[in-house]
């Protein structure tokens, strides 16, 4: 086996798929900076949830506002679900793992906030659960997904935005979603503060 060729494969598998995602989702992804940065012009916050690699991205994003993307700025209000284990592990043991995120956001969103809400699958029912809860809760919705948008595409609501990448893999789906939130955290930089 070429292992050379086999990682160059993976390469320009990434490359193609970021060239059709951004084909398709740019008129998405400025919409969905847009709502981030009304929230923020309102005082409101962004929480984020997702699994496995998507509470990685949850968790990146957070991290992206709170500290900074790529310019010195005030911390940006956002909070990562995935993060607290004392939070995860009780709700999911004394409830269910279902509702993981779906508690947080019942406790911590209000009027105005958005729900970053990530699932490659679009059918991550913890994910399912807190899109439903943050639309009780009068928030938008981001969904940022991937295949063909799963059961998350079948909650869109006026206000909220899918990004929803165009490709079957999990790999592929991941890479374009850190993407899509490095354009994000960028949109709201500069709409906020202003080109550099």
């Amino acid at each position: 086996m070429d292992y050379l060729e086999r990682v160059k494969g993976f390469f320009s598998a990434s490359i193609e798929c970021k060239m059709q995602s951004m084909e398709t989702l740019g008129p998405s992804i400025i919409d969905a900076g847009k709502v981030m940065v009304e929230a923020m012009l309102n005082e409101k916050k962004i929480l984020a949830c997702g699994n496995g690699g998507s509470a990685g991205d949850a968790q990146h994003f957070s991290a992206e506002l709170i500290n900074r993307f790529e310019r010195e700025r005030p911390p940006l209000p956002a909070i990562a679900l995935t993060t607290d284990s004392s939070t995860l592990t009780s709700i999911a043991n004394d409830y269910s793992f279902e509702e993981v995120f779906s508690k947080q956001v019942r406790a911590l969103g209000q009027e105005g906030d958005v729900l970053l809400a990530i699932s490659t699958s679009g059918n991550s029912l913890n994910v399912i659960d807190a899109i439903k809860i943050a639309h009780a809760r009068e928030m938008k919705v981001i969904m940022l997904s991937g295949r063909e948008g799963g059961a998350m595409r079948e909650l869109i609501k006026a206000g909220d935005v899918e990004i929803c990448v165009p490709s079957q893999i999990t790999a592929r789906i991941q890479e374009v979603h850190l993407l899509v939130i490095h354009c994000l955290c960028d949109l709201i930089d500069t709409q906020l503060f202003g080109p550099e």
